[in-house]
């Protein structure tokens, strides 16, 4: 009996040992990330090596989340933006005071986050984007 419960309680500290813990959101978006696949109202303009892209810009975009709380953003257009980012929650990404402010946005701009892994990101607009003929856009991410 008591070799029984010595199994038991070794059996119960390996399994407790043997998890893997997530780290936090904050700490799995904070990366450099490029864009892989983006749609624009889900019509698909942009797929990294892709030779009919209707919009090839998108092969110098990139969205820099920093540990910090700092962001750069570049744009399809070329355009690069700083400011600060932020999680609501487990499902929304905020960037705010960013400068100079993207066309039409305040400086803001939130995105849900559809999915995330160690090598990818998915986020979708929460909002029409001027820049893209007020259409949403979803992004999918990788690793840059």
């Amino acid at each position: 009996m008591k070799q029984l419960r010595i199994f038991s309680l070794l059996l119960f500290g390996l399994s407790f040992s043997s998890c893997e813990k997530v780290p936090p959101l904050s700490e799995r978006v904070a990366k450099s990330w490029t864009a892989r696949v983006v749609t624009w109202n889900s019509t698909t303009v942009y797929t990294r090596g892709g030779t009919t892209n209707t919009t090839p810009g998108y092969t110098n975009y990139s969205l820099q989340l920093t540990t910090a709380g700092n962001v750069n953003l570049r744009e399809f257009t070329g355009e690069t933006f700083t400011g600060q980012w932020e999680l609501v929650g487990e499902t929304t990404l905020k960037l705010t005071n960013l400068s100079p402010a993207p066309t039409g946005t305040n400086g803001q701009m939130e995105f849900t986050i559809d999915g995330i892994t160690d090598a990818e990101l998915r986020l979708n607009s929460t909002q029409a984007y001027a820049k893209t003929g007020d259409q949403r856009v979803a992004y999918t991410l990788q690793i840059q």
